[in-house]
Order: structure tokens, then C-alpha cells, then sequence
């Protein structure tokens, strides 16, 4: 029974996807969705109970894959920290700022605090990243490679300088989306100005 309800929840989930990208957001209903699938709007609401919370399901599956290559970069093996956290940042705003993402993340601005959407798209998303950060900084702390700190402030000044110059942009939609070029310039500057505050004192000096 339980394969047969996955197999359900999937279905609704391609068809949701399809519609959603043929038809954009705000011109899918879920009754166009429950048409193309087949079956009752009962059923629909019984695996997602919103329009918001389905959208949100399927742009999570959409770039989950892009998310755990961006965690994979966390790697204390690479050449020094700051290389590697320039990889990261790389690979961090090009998923934050890829068009999937970006339409998640307008989304729960504009809906965030209705049915619990903002609270389940962090737990998605920003709160497994966040953890993933702070676990990869306290590894380089004990190491010597950063100064020591509270983990978690370190994990959320590292994601704050990384997007410092990108956010209004992002917030009043006045610029279209980074280049990879304009990722790279943010990212080289982010980590430079992170690593002042983070290194160790005799890499300071």
C-alpha cells in the first residue's frame, strides 16, 4: 500500500511539474492539475494541501540534485580553505540564484507566512544548508584552518557576505538574475572579506 501511495504522490508531482512549466505559477490551479491527472480534487489536497505547498514540493525535487553537489564541495581535502570556500560560494549562488530557486524563493516572500510554507521551504532547503555549512566550518576551526568561533554565526556571516550584493537586486527585481561571471566577482570578494575575519592569527600575520 505504502509503494502504491509513493507512486501516487509522484504521479501528481510530474504531472504538477509539467503544468507548472508550461503555464507558469500564477496561471496553473490546481484544478487545471487534477484535470490532467485524472481522478478528484480530494485526493489532489489529500497529498498537498495548497497550490503553494505542491509548486514548493516540486522545485524542491528539481534542484535537490544541484543542492547536494553544492554541499559536496564542503571538502577540507582541497588545495587551502579559502579555495574551497570559493568553490562553495560558486556553486552556492548559482543554485540560490538559478531560475528554479529564485521562483521558490519569491514565492515564499510573497506567501511565506501562510499554511507553514516559509517554515517547510527552510527546513528543505537553508536549514539542511545551513547545518551543512556550520558542520564544514567548526571541521576547519578544530583544524587551525579558520580562528575559532560560534559555528553557526561563522555559517550565517559566510552566506551573508556571499549574497551582500546580490539581495536587493534579488528583493525589488530591478536586475535580471547574476551572470556566472558576476557569481564568480561576488563570491572571490565574499570569501576575501571572510577570510579577514576568519583566519588565524598567524595566517594574519
Amino acid at each position: 500500500m505504502r509503494t502504491k501511495t509513493e507512486e501516487k504522490r509522484q504521479a501528481i508531482l510530474n504531472v504538477a511539474a509539467a503544468t507548472f512549466g508550461e503555464l507558469g505559477f500564477e496561471r496553473s490551479s490546481m484544478s487545471e492539475i487534477c484535470m490532467r491527472l485524472g481522478g478528484s480534487k480530494a485526493t489532489l489536497y489529500n497529498y498537498f494541501p495548497s497550490k503553494e505547498a505542491l509548486f514548493l514540493e516540486v522545485m524542491f525535487q528539481a534542484s535537490e540534485a544541484d543542492f547536494r553537489r553544492t554541499m559536496e564541495a564542503l571538502n577540507l581535502d582541497g588545495p587551502d580553505i579559502a579555495t574551497t570556500l570559493r568553490h562553495f560560494g560558486e556553486r552556492f549562488l548559482g543554485l540560490l540564484y538559478s531560475p528554479n530557486v529564485a521562483s521558490v524563493r519569491r514565492l515564499v516572500v510573497a506567501e511565506g507566512g501562510r499554511s507553514g510554507l516559509g517554515q517547510r521551504c527552510h527546513a528543505m532547503g537553508p536549514g539542511r544548508g545551513s547545518m551543512a555549512v556550520s558542520a564544514f566550518l567548526d571541521s576547519a576551526m578544530q583544524r587551525g584552518l579558520l580562528r575559532t568561533a560560534p559555528t553557526a554565526l561563522a555559517a550565517r556571516q559566510l552566506q551573508a557576505l556571499l549574497e551582500a550584493e546580490l539581495l536587493d537586486r534579488f528583493v525589488f527585481q530591478h536586475l535580471p538574475l547574476p551572470t556566472p561571471q558576476e557569481i564568480a566577482d561576488c563570491t572571490q570578494r565574499a570569501i576575501a572579506a571572510f577570510m579577514q575575519l576568519y583566519a588565524p592569527s598567524t595566517a594574519k600575520a
